[in-house]
């Protein structure tokens, strides 16, 4: 017959107390039913994006994931640029997060919330020549059902701005 050491023992209590703590925290409401889990919503859709002159830009493809707790973006631009994001509230910052990843391996991480009816996205990163930039991205949702997303970029700080990108969003029939 096999000893089992109080240590085993404590090791499985432990963890049967994870699966009920799990089990129950999965029947209470999820932090993506809130109303805040679903502020970024108005990005879903399939979309073609055209600049201010009014060229086609490239198309990209919002779908919801994990039960509405993620937004997934799939960007393909006219260019041949390629990249995807993942957004999503995060309750325990009470922040929206956007993690964006280029086709060359480059990343671009981001986090804001609701001003004003606009979702607003900023964080850091470099430049081609390690230089840091400060990017902010507000998603507008217009009353005619387009997005407005326009990308700035400041190289001192936040102090001066200019426009990285000005795309107009309008769902694909």
């Amino acid at each position: 017959m096999r000893k089992v050491s109080i240590s085993s023992i404590l090791c499985v209590a432990a963890l049967l107390f994870a699966v009920a703590t799990v089990d129950a925290q999965e029947d209470s409401d999820s932090p993506c039913s809130t109303d805040k889990a679903h502020q970024f919503d108005f990005w879903i859709g399939d979309w073609e994006v055209t600049t201010p002159d009014g060229q086609v830009a490239g198309r990209n493809e919002i779908v919801p994931l994990l039960d509405g707790c993620v937004l997934m973006e799939n960007w393909v631009g006219t260019s041949g640029s390629k990249g995807t994001s993942y957004n999503f509230y995060n309750p325990r910052k009470e922040r929206w997060q956007q993690f964006w990843v280029w086709q060359n391996g480059t990343t671009l991480e981001t986090e804001g919330g609701l001003v004003d009816g606009s979702m607003v996205l900023e964080g850091e990163s470099l430049d081609r020549e390690g230089k840091p930039v400060v990017n902010r991205i507000t998603f507008y949702d217009n009353p005619d059902g387009t997005v407005r997303q326009h990308w700035e970029i400041s190289r001192d700080g936040g102090e001066t701005w200019r426009t990285a990108f000005d795309g107009l969003y309008r769902k694909s029939s």
